[in-house]
């Protein structure tokens, strides 16, 4: 379709007018310039234009249809940047005006396409990171790395569990099918206070069952946590983990030792038989009962006789028990844990206390267990 330029108003209005009665494509025979859209023949669906375009063809005339807003909406362009007006002798060829403004819009649905979903995958990574453990603050960064639009990046992060040091490098790469990112392991090191030797180990990132940040360090400190876990037919189960010192995979990585339900394990039972004060309160046993499934070791309080001592615990699901530590993280011995039991029950029997004499009580300390830590941890089979 042609029109004269002095005629661009014109058209334009006439446009807007059929738009408003509920027109939707006007048909034309593009050997003739358009001086008033509103003498052509106007359609309020493509079928019927379609079929008049048809019914009007002849060997010497042709004719073609088109959407009267697209067309307004094209000239509105035009109006705004007189480059995309193709003039010859005064004449604008508003066909191909149409076909740059079609090019232009799809061009910024694209780019606007891909800012929502850049936008998107950063707030995913963003989330993803501050409930692996990470915690927030990783935006900015996340967003630069984004940018780049390099096929992998990693970044940095430190954090401090007592007097242990856990470093961390966050691994991401970007998909091979579009520009999304995703984030797929961090390698963790921990040096522990006075030691020069790292313990190192890499933990994936899976759906709704990640390693946190915490739950690495402990583990890395020989404790067990509890999972959600999903099999290669993507069925979930619970299980508890903890890693496998004495053997690593081809990656160097240890492995992962599994006890599933099915092992038998019930952490509640193993604490039951402990004169735990924080048991007698269903909301104290829930929380202490959620700490130790992370792999936490917690300070719980011992009451024995009538006097209450500090002890700390961390679940062993391997042995089916929990170990015992005393305030210093001494751990106690079975013997020890046997006797405060007897002698609560003494107590409230109102039988005579200490009636038991023991003996060989078994205590390892810090040193011992560390030393042999280092020696085991630090080598990978």
């Amino acid at each position: 379709m042609k029109i004269a330029l002095e005629d661009y108003n014109t058209v334009m209005e006439g446009l807007a007018e059929l738009h408003t009665e509920g027109y939707a494509y006007i048909a034309y025979d593009p050997a003739f310039p358009v001086m008033d859209v509103r003498e052509l023949n106007a359609f309020d669906n493509s079928y019927d234009a379609v079929e008049y375009c048809h019914e009007m063809r002849t060997d010497v005339d042709f004719f073609e249809y088109e959407s009267i807003w697209s067309l307004y909406r094209a000239m509105e362009k035009g109006l705004e940047d007189s480059h995309l007006l193709d003039m010859q002798d005064g004449m604008v060829d508003l066909s191909i005006l149409l076909n740059d403004y079609y090019r232009i819009e799809s061009e910024t649905i694209r780019h606007k396409n891909n800012m929502d979903m850049n936008q998107k995958n950063l707030e995913y990574l963003t989330d993803q990171v501050k409930y692996t453990g990470f915690g927030e603050g990783f935006a900015d960064v996340l967003k630069e790395k984004i940018a780049t639009g390099d096929k992998e990046f990693k970044i940095d992060h430190s954090a401090k569990f007592g007097n242990d040091t856990v470093d961390a490098t966050l691994n991401f790469s970007k998909s091979k099918q579009s520009d999304m990112y995703f984030f797929n392991s961090y390698n963790a090191s921990l040096l522990k206070e006075g030691s020069a030797e790292k313990l190192e180990q890499t933990f994936y990132i899976n759906r709704g069952s990640n390693i946190t940040f915490k739950e690495a360090y402990n583990l890395m400190e020989g404790r067990a946590v509890h999972k959600e876990l999903q099999n290669k037919a993507e069925e979930k189960y619970n299980s508890w983990v903890q890693l496998d010192f004495k053997h690593s995979d081809e990656n160097g990585n240890f492995r992962l030792k599994k006890f599933s339900e099915n092992y038998g394990y019930d952490m509640e039972a193993a604490l039951s038989k402990h004169p735990i004060k924080e048991l007698q309160r269903d909301d104290f046993k829930d929380s202490l009962m959620d700490s130790l499934k992370k792999g936490n070791v917690q300070l719980v309080t011992f009451q024995v006789d009538g006097k209450e001592t500090k002890h700390y615990v961390e679940a062993n699901p391997q042995f089916k028990t929990v170990n015992v530590y005393d305030s210093d993280m001494q751990r106690l011995g079975s013997r020890e844990s046997r006797a405060q039991n007897q002698s609560q029950g003494e107590s409230q029997d109102n039988k005579k206390a200490n009636k038991t004499e023991v003996k060989d009580v078994e205590v390892v300390g810090d040193g011992a267990t560390s030393e042999k830590a280092k020696k085991t941890r630090g080598q990978k089979v």
